[in-house]
């Protein structure tokens, strides 16, 4: 049998995605373990999430830091003594430094809800709503020192309706956020992700 693909999981809320990649590993269809599940935000739910299934978890608290790259600094260390081999962020809502991505370089994944480039940052399904678009969705992608600019992965598409709000287009785009994140964590456990330059190549083996 193939060795698991070591993660460690970034949250700082609900942890839905958190649960969509527990789920797909205890179900089989995604050849991974969770090595640490680290929380900046002392109160997410997605903490209750991990200690449910007996996995390890970490809190860093964003004030206990004088600054950003000695918080990274921090991260880096907890995810390299966990011997994590990928990171992926599921709703951790700070800006990563260079001082993680040289860390762990092309080894960083992160899951957004629309359809990047369009509407990068902080609430994407309102930025959808309001902009008046036909079609949103969501998005994963390789990290990089951007702000939701890194190579893409996979994408899904939802319709918008009429009488869509932010929190109604949400919870579609969620569903789709739950499918299309463990499938492109599978793909790099598989070795299939090659990155050139912006472009990602899905590698059939």
């Amino acid at each position: 049998m193939a060795d698991l693909l070591k993660l460690g999981v970034l949250i700082s809320g609900n942890g839905s995605n958190l649960q969509s990649i527990i789920d797909n590993i205890e179900n089989g269809s995604l050849k991974a373990v969770i090595k640490i599940v680290v929380s900046n935000n002392p109160d997410a739910f997605g903490i209750a999430r991990a200690k449910k299934h007996g996995i390890p978890f970490a809190i860093l608290k964003n004030g206990d830091y004088r600054s950003k790259d000695d918080f990274d600094a921090a991260l880096v260390k907890i995810l390299k003594d966990c011997d994590v081999e990928l990171v992926t962020l599921a709703g951790f809502m700070r800006i990563i430094t260079p001082t993680l991505l040289r860390a762990f370089p092309g080894r960083i994944m992160n899951i957004h809800p629309a359809l990047l480039p369009s509407f990068p940052g902080l609430h994407g399904q309102k930025q959808a709503v309001d902009y008046g678009v036909k079609f949103s969705g969501c998005t994963v992608h390789f990290v990089d020192e951007g702000v939701d600019t890194g190579p893409i992965i996979i994408q899904a598409a939802v319709p918008v309706m009429d009488d869509d709000t932010e929190d109604t287009l949400g919870a579609r785009i969620l569903k789709e956020e739950h499918k299309i994140y463990p499938r492109a964590i599978q793909l790099f456990a598989d070795g299939q992700l090659e990155i050139n330059g912006r472009k990602v190549k899905i590698i059939n083996r």
